[in-house]
């Protein structure tokens, strides 16, 4: 039996391509039906508001708990450079999108990372995580140039937990520190900075964030600084067991409206590839081939994102988003 797949065409409904025409047969029945054959869970893109741009796998640190699995020298997705990326940059503008975010590894072991933000803070505003270790500050001198650019750039550094020591214990002696001295420099030269963290179980978040905000003061920090709290998306390639999103699930969120805190609604991320630079769904389903959308933003946002990863059900739950406003 022949296993071509064709061209799709796009749902006579809405005009949507339904990816699973581009899925190997064997795929087809998981990604667009749940284990226990319950019709899975999807979403359809609304517009393009902002675009993630991978910048590769390659970090200063290796975290154990890494969701991408990064570390340094790794090579699971190179680097990106700013050639790859201008023709997505016009393509994302002339879309509308309203800002440009960068996610690695860490974006600052990049030897084109600061060229590419400067280009494309020349178009939109840029969104940046980062570790904030040393890797931020040896490049210090390159970012202060940049804030004369017709946009703003705004970081978010990782700091997991409001102990020294405990982070530590994942990221790297000294590497708390090492952030807040990012931190207190970012702000004191004019940048936005929020933070990202991890959120545990039953915690009280008040009390975690004012236990941080209590150690900002401490070391210098005198603005209150906006938080995102993680859960725990797993590692590299894992299945966690987390249950699977039905159309029934979605029936909580009835509307386009309803849906839009999804990030597949409104995002896409850019990956470097043994095929080029492609289009992934979001920033937290690059593990999974099936989540590459094509080789142009305008074809990604024609397709259907079926929620069948793993970390889609924290999205559900949570309202998990790696999103910030421009």
């Amino acid at each position: 039996m022949s296993s071509t797949v064709t061209a799709p065409k796009p749902d006579s409904d809405n005009n949507r391509i339904p990816l699973v025409s581009l899925i190997s047969p064997r795929h087809r029945d998981s990604w667009t039906h749940t284990r226990s054959g319950d019709a899975r869970g999807y979403i359809d893109a609304d517009k393009l508001n902002e675009l993630w741009i991978h910048t590769g796998t390659a970090c200063n640190l290796a975290c154990p708990f890494c969701l991408e699995g990064s570390k340094p020298g790794d090579t699971r997705l190179p680097a990106m450079s700013l050639e790859m990326l201008k023709p997505f940059f016009h393509e994302a503008v002339d879309m509308g999108v309203q800002q440009f975010s960068f996610t690695g590894g860490e974006p600052f072991v990049i030897r084109d990372f600061v060229n590419i933000l400067d280009y494309a803070s020349q178009h939109k505003p840029c969104f940046v995580l980062t570790n904030g270790t040393r890797v931020l500050i040896q490049r210090a001198h390159q970012l202060l140039p940049l804030k004369d650019n017709p946009f703003p750039i705004s970081f978010r550094i990782s700091l997991d937990y409001p102990d020294a020591v405990r982070h530590d214990a994942g990221r790297g002696q000294g590497s708390f520190v090492e952030s807040l001295d990012s931190i207190k420099w970012l702000l004191n030269n004019g940048f936005k900075v929020s933070i990202a963290r991890q959120m545990e179980q039953h915690e009280d978040s008040a009390v975690v964030e004012r236990t941080f905000s209590d150690i900002f003061t401490q070391h210098g920090i005198s603005q209150t600084l906006p938080f995102t709290a993680f859960p725990d998306f797993g590692t590299l390639g894992t299945e966690d067991g987390s249950p699977e999103v039905t159309t029934n699930c979605m029936e909580k969120y009835p509307t386009q409206a309803s849906r839009s805190h999804f990030m597949c609604t409104y995002t896409r991320m850019l990956v470097n590839t043994s095929k080029g630079v492609r289009v992934y769904a979001c920033t937290l389903v690059d593990d999974d081939p099936d989540y590459d959308l094509g080789g142009t933003l305008a074809e990604s946002m024609k397709a259907r994102i079926m929620l069948r990863h793993h970390r889609c059900f924290s999205c559900y739950k949570f309202g998990a988003s790696c999103s910030a406003p421009a």
